[in-house]
């Protein structure tokens, strides 16, 4: 069990207030809002990710501009959601170069410190 300490309150309600601020054509890798949310250790990415496949229905959170740090579309347990989270990304403007990477100099968002 790990000994670093995440901000107090709900897990999920930082991520998805995190998430919530990425502007439209901006993406975000699952560690930096990790680490805008608080949650520390190693295992943060993986917690962003709970957190967002937690994210109810009628709830509108753009999970879709949360990438892995490599810049490509992470799989969820839904095999169709990268073609889905692809559609919504290049909807806003969002470029896949080859590969299916997306240039995080041209989109990622530089936040130094959100509102949680």
């Amino acid at each position: 069990m790990s000994s670093a300490k995440s901000a107090p309150g709900n897990r999920n309600d930082r991520v998805w207030a995190v998430v919530r601020q990425i502007p439209e054509g901006r993406v975000l890798t699952y560690k930096r809002v990790a680490e805008l949310a608080q949650i520390s250790g190693r295992s943060g990415a993986r917690q962003v990710g709970y957190a967002l496949a937690q994210i109810p229905a009628e709830v509108d959170i753009p999970w879709h501009r949360v990438i892995n740090a490599q810049g490509m579309l992470s799989p969820r347990a839904n095999p169709d959601s990268v073609d889905y989270q692809r559609e919504l990304l290049s909807l806003e403007g969002i470029e896949f170069g080859l590969g299916g990477k997306i240039d995080l100099e041209q989109f990622l968002w530089t936040a130094k410190k959100v509102k949680i």
